[in-house]
Parts: C-alpha cells; structure tokens; sequence
C-alpha cells in the first residue's frame, strides 16, 4: 500500500483515481483550496502554503492541478492563470518535498497531448519529437521543465501526455453529445482520446511499478474528427451531419482557443503500449463502456 498526494484530486480524472486507487488499497491524500473531507488537506499557491500534514511518510506525488484550457476564452489574463496553475503549483511541491526531505519515491504528472503543438500534419509524434512553437506547445514544455525538478532530488519522474479523456462524468464528451453530431472545420484533424479507466490505469501502473519516464497516453486507435464524430452518433443513436461545423464560426465563439477544436496529429502510442494493455484501445467500444 502506498501514501499518495493528489493535486487536482476533486476533478474529473482526480476522482476517478482517488477511487480506483483506494479499491486497491492505497492511501489517498488530496490538496485543496477548500477541504471538506478527512483525506483532503490546505494548499494556498498564492502564500506558499501547504499543510505539513499532507507530506507526511508520503511515497508518491500525482500533480493534476492546472486551470482548464477549454474552460474560458484565452486572454491574456487566462494564458497566465493556464499555466501559472500548473508551473507554480509544481514548483510549490517542488520547494516543500525539498525543505522537509521528503524521499519520495516518485512524481507523477500530467501534460498535454498537445506538447508538439496544434497543428494538423501527416506526422505521427513519438516522445522524443520536439516541442510545438505555439501556446499550448509552451504550457506543456513549461509544465513538464516543473515536473523534471524532482530528479534534482534523484526523485524518479512520470510525465504522461494525455489526449481527449473520455468519460460519463462530464469533461469533452458531455460538450460532443449534441442533438445531431457533426465533425467540425475541415473534419480531417486527428483526435487523440482515452478512456478515463485506462488513463487512471497508467497512474495506477506508475505506482505500483515505479513506472518513469515520459509518455505518450492515447489510446492507438487513431480518429478524425469526421470518424469520431460518426462512431459518436452511432453509439448514442443520434443524427450524423457530414457537413463540418465551420471553422470561421468556431473562431468567432471560442477565439484563439477554438485551434484545440481545428487541429490536431497522431501520436504514437507504442512506449505506453509496451508497458500497458489498453482495456479500451478500440472507439466504439470505449463509447459503448461510458
């Protein structure tokens, strides 16, 4: 059984893993702004507070924490508080684990599919391939340069670069359930998913493994836009329209953000298939499952 602290523990992935992990017997701890539950402690990012009795005998560290990227459109305003909510919550881990000499035995975090940009190419991304020059290719590089300062402390690492999460429980796919599907712009940018019960499988796996390293967690299953938006209405048994939502008036709701709707590549999902087997590698059937 191991002591893990959760950042980000009361959100959509955080919950589904604080449960699954404490079926298997794990202890779970959990930071909050506002804790309300035994197993939920005080942090205060803006006063370099977090309750000491959080980090006590603790093994792991699952940093979740970070502001929505789809929640609100990207002033400039917004662009800081999406990755100040990720970078300075990891460096405040960072500066307590090392003035307490804390001997975890690993930080686990998440980062975005979107590391090597948002751009729609024939190319299909493996870890080692560079970082995207746009926004969100700077939010994950930055997130994860946080993530790296816990080997300073020869403290092992666990990035995992995480698609679409797939869930019942809200998140993307309540937004995609709409009363006739359709692909939007072009149709042909790719859309790297998960089910949440796989993604919460590689925590788990990164736990009880000592499972390090960066990852790419996508399920290898590859779809489009069009093809997702097709098996989506099927499974749910709801119109399907071919013809796309316009880019144009995606840009003119969402703004800038509306590039995390409009493109998208393919990433390689054969390190963490090495090392995990999928429950959910097919589409349909993850759908079926949620």
């Amino acid at each position: 059984m191991a002591k893990i602290l959760i950042t980000g523990g009361t959100g959509l992935v955080g919950t589904r893993l604080t449960q699954l992990l404490t079926d298997r017997k794990h202890e779970v701890r959990i930071l909050t702004r506002n804790p309300d539950a035994k197993n939920e402690y005080k942090w205060d990012v803006s006063k370099r507070y977090i309750d000491v009795k959080a980090l006590e005998n603790i093994d792991y560290i699952i940093h979740l924490a970070g502001a929505g990227i789809a929640d609100k459109r990207w002033t400039e305003d917004r662009k800081k508080i999406i990755i100040d909510s990720r970078v300075e919550t990891a460096n405040l881990l960072f500066q307590k684990v090392k003035e307490n000499k804390i001997p975890l035995k690993g930080f686990i975090s998440a980062s975005g599919s979107n590391f090597y940009g948002a751009k729609t190419t024939t190319d299909i991304y493996t870890e080692s391939d560079n970082a995207g020059k746009d926004f969100l290719g700077d939010v994950c590089v930055k997130w994860e340069q946080a993530a790296h300062q816990f080997s300073e402390l020869q403290i092992p690492v666990t990035i995992l670069r995480t698609g679409i999460v797939l869930s019942k429980t809200g998140g993307a796919l309540e937004k995609m359930k709409t009363p006739i599907i359709s692909p939007l712009g072009s149709g042909n940018q790719y859309m790297a998913w998960i089910h949440i019960d796989d993604l919460c499988g590689i925590y788990i796996k990164a736990v009880e493994e000592e499972l390090a390293g960066v990852y790419n967690t996508v399920a290898p299953e590859y779809h489009t836009s069009k093809t997702f938006s097709k098996i989506l209405a099927s499974v749910i048994k709801r119109p399907f329209l071919p013809l796309p939502v316009p880019g144009f008036l995606l840009k003119l709701i969402f703004g800038e953000l509306a590039i995390i709707l409009l493109e998208g590549s393919r990433l390689s999902s054969k390190k963490i298939s090495d090392n995990y087997q999928f429950k959910y590698a097919n589409l349909k059937e993850a759908l079926q499952n949620l």
